[in-house]
């Protein structure tokens, strides 16, 4: 999900990333700008939230974490300072994301990381930033298992009933008492997209999570027949941003317009009540993917990559 590319709207890189780039030359040597990398405390709290909404689309998923946790989760951020001033933040749980990183930063991240392959699942964000780190980690990490470095990231803002998007009114929030069957869709868009099960052995700790998005009201589906032929799921929600991932349509009902007016459900019913920005991002080769998506109105305005390990 290479390079700086952008398109569609024009969503430019902040005044602060390109701050970053700047160098204080002195004399005939050129100093460092940034201060070393190191693990944020619950002071910074605001800041990050303010790094964040610098660019509130390409960084929704670590403000939405912030947002959830409180001051307390900043302790899963690096950070590195310019004049005493945060000025790039980099993710680091089961996944890693890097905020407004250039080479400098990614460097001093770097640095952090060599030694905590262990804990990652996954890389992703702003495609010259992950990959970036990630030329910086795999000599160190060794190979992915994947790596994805052009996945367009879409935003949509225009309710589909105003431009007449058609709509397909089964869409509706999953209830709590559908867990069992929202799992197994759940389980089975995973793997497919990501190549291995969600879980080995018990499930309670993907059951916890899938439940918790039902209990937010965040996963949206389609019911037939008691199963799940559709379903859509709010990843991360912050600065007005709600960012859609766990698209599925079951295997069976592909190919039959299922997802275009589904889609273009889900979009109406979060513009509706929950934000006002819609995004996603997908992989560029998923033609069939990006075909549904821009006939909901989505537009790229980013592009991302993942590195999956």
């Amino acid at each position: 999900m290479v390079g700086g590319y952008r398109s569609g709207p024009t969503f430019n890189r902040s005044p602060v990333f390109r701050a970053q780039r700047a160098r204080t030359v002195q004399g005939r040597g050129v100093l460092r700008t940034l201060s070393a990398a190191r693990t944020l405390g619950p002071g910074d709290y605001n800041a990050a939230l303010d790094l964040c909404a610098t660019d509130p689309l390409a960084n929704v998923f670590v403000a939405a974490r912030l947002i959830e946790g409180g001051p307390t989760f900043t302790g899963s951020l690096l950070g590195v300072e310019a004049s005493r001033q945060l000025r790039s933040l980099c993710w680091i749980s089961a996944n890693v994301v890097p905020v407004a990183a250039d080479g400098e930063a990614l460097d001093a991240y770097a640095a952090r990381l060599r030694r905590k392959r262990r804990r990652c699942s996954s890389i992703f964000g702003d495609s010259e930033q992950v990959l970036g780190l990630w030329s910086r980690l795999e000599r160190h990490w060794g190979g992915a298992r994947s790596v994805r470095p052009d996945q367009p990231m879409m935003a949509v803002s225009t309710a589909p009933l105003l431009s007449g998007r058609p709509i397909d009114s089964r869409v509706r929030p999953a209830r709590v008492d559908e867990v069992d069957i929202v799992l197994p869709a759940s389980a089975r868009m995973f793997t497919e997209e990501i190549g291995y099960a969600p879980y080995l052995g018990s499930d309670r700790d993907y059951r916890r999570m899938v439940a918790a998005l039902i209990r937010a009201g965040h996963t949206f589906v389609i019911v037939e027949d008691g199963r799940v032929i559709f379903k859509a799921d709010i990843g991360s929600l912050a600065s007005g941003v709600a960012q859609i991932q766990g698209v599925w349509v079951a295997p069976d009902r592909r190919g039959q317009g299922v997802a275009v007016p589904a889609m273009n459900a889900v979009v109406q019913q979060v513009i509706d009540t929950i934000a006002p920005t819609v995004t996603l991002y997908v992989n560029a080769y998923n033609e069939p993917a990006l075909r549904t998506y821009h006939a909901a109105g989505f537009r790229q305005v980013s592009r991302f990559a993942t590195v999956i390990l």
